[in-house]
């Protein structure tokens, strides 16, 4: 069940980045304006079971908001107990909740925090760690956005 709900949460993550996991451009400016979801996704979200308070500030405004906020939801994710499925969920939660404000390659470093999240999530029923692909989509979706968030003066964080 582990491996093949890991498997879903990679295909998933690949189709949100567009098959980006391994050697991404890092060329690719994020654009300047993101996306705001309407206040219907988020009400459908929020009927959906999800709690509002656990999820408050995954927005982002700007290239330099979306990158503060990857750095804040990175300690979040550092300061979850390795046992605590429940932890790393809301720090999934509100990674998807961040990825729906931006646009570009700055989705792919919200998308592939989700996936670490739920990743580990699922490990941590059982004391495991969450897989190395995992991992290195987070790591490659750095690289792809350092350029654009060193330019804002952000420098991101693992």
């Amino acid at each position: 069940m582990k491996k093949t709900s890991t498997a879903a949460a990679i295909a998933v993550v690949a189709v949100l980045t567009g098959g980006c996991l391994a050697g991404c451009s890092v060329s690719t400016p994020a654009p300047a304006e993101p996306v705001q979801p309407t206040a219907s996704t988020q009400q459908t979200r929020d009927a959906a079971g999800s709690s509002p308070s656990a999820r408050q500030g995954a927005k982002a405004s700007s290239t330099r908001e979306a990158c503060e906020l990857f750095n804040k939801l990175v300690a979040d994710y550092a300061a979850v107990s390795a046992t605590d499925s429940k932890g790393y969920e809301d720090v999934y939660l509100n990674a998807q909740d961040a990825k729906d404000t931006v646009t570009g390659d700055l989705q792919g470093l919200f998308a592939s925090l989700s996936l670490l999240a739920i990743d580990h999530s699922s490990a941590a029923e059982s004391g495991g760690k969450p897989g190395q692909e995992s991992q290195d989509a987070v790591r490659d979706a750095v690289f792809a956005n350092s350029a654009a968030c060193t330019a804002e003066g952000v420098t991101l964080r693992l």
